[in-house]
This record gives C-alpha cells, structure tokens and sequence, in this order.
C-alpha cells in the first residue's frame, strides 16, 4: 500500500487523466475519417511520385518514419497511462511493481505514469548498437587526403575575390559597354 495521502493521489489522478485526454486527443487528430492514414501516398496527397524529385520522396519518407515513431512512442504512454489508472483502481499505484517500495511522490509527480522505482526503472542502459551500414564499410585507401593537407593555404575563401576580380564585375568597363549607358531614359 503506498504511502500517498488523498490530496496527493487526486493530484495524480488528475495529472494522469488529463494526460490521456491529451494523447487521446492527438490520436484523433492525426486520424483521416476515423481511421489512420496508413500510406505514403495517403498522406501526402500524391496520385503519382513520377513527377517528383528523389529527394522530395526521401524527405516525405523520413518525415513519414518520425512520424510512426512518434506515434509508437505515443502509443506506449498511452498504455501506460491506461495501466497506471488501473492500478490506481487497485489500489497498487505509487508502489513499485518491482521491488514493493513506495515510489516517491516527486518522482510520480514527474512521471505519473511509472511503476517502477528508480532503481528498478527497466531499459536505463545506453545501447551499445551501432548502425549496420558500419558493418559493410571499409577503410579509406592509405594516403586518402595527404594530397589535400600538403595543398592546404594556398588557395582559400578570403582569396576567393582576388582570384575572381580580374574577369570584371557588373559594373567594370568589360559589361558596361554592353549596356546603352548615354541612351538610358531615366523616366521610363
């Protein structure tokens, strides 16, 4: 049995029944006619990519992907926020599932919605998982880029102008007889 007082738990329980409504209330938005729009091609609206640049199909694809993601995550508090209600009915919620502690009320306050206490918080770990595009990817050639160092500071973007100020600009004598400068009717 927690530890809670009644003002405490009602505060929680609030905490965590407006969190619902709000996740409910992104599920219902990100919906098209009561149901998710689950194609690409549903949710941007195109009859046919042909038309299209590759990298517009690969911009609406990663924002498709974070999408999903975030909609997974989502999901998980969701479920999480539905579970912690029941536990409330229960009368389990604010001991760990764990280890049978209290949890705090500081940090139930932060996360309304754990069951775990600190300790025994599951997944606290950095993963160690590397992408497996490193797996195929091989070392450059001995010598890749030496050529590069040894030419370093000969030429550089603040000589940049130099370099390109012999060819003329708009205004240099090589474009301006081009122009009909004497013939210019400054009320047209």
């Amino acid at each position: 049995m927690s530890t809670l007082t009644k003002d405490q738990h009602q505060i929680l329980k609030n905490a965590l029944l407006q969190q619902r409504e709000n996740l409910q209330h992104h599920f219902e938005s990100s919906m098209e006619d009561g149901a998710p729009v689950e194609s690409l091609k549903d949710s941007t609206g195109e009859l046919s990519s042909y038309d299209n640049h590759p990298a517009d199909a690969g911009t609406e694809t990663f924002e498709r992907s974070r999408d999903l993601a975030i909609d997974d995550t989502l999901t998980d508090e969701f479920n999480q926020v539905n579970d912690a209600l029941e536990r409330m009915e229960q009368g389990t919620y604010g001991t760990c599932v764990t280890c049978g502690e209290d949890i705090p009320f500081e940090r139930l306050e932060a996360i309304p919605y754990t069951a775990y206490c600190i300790d025994d918080t599951p997944n606290r770990e950095i993963s160690n998982d590397r992408p497996v595009e490193e797996e195929v990817m091989t070392m450059p050639p001995s010598g890749a880029g030496e050529g590069r160092q040894q030419r370093a500071g000969k030429f550089d973007n603040a000589d940049a102008w130099e370099a390109v100020e012999e060819y003329g600009t708009s205004n240099s004598p090589a474009t301006a007889a081009k122009r009909d400068v004497k013939g210019y009717d400054e009320n047209m």
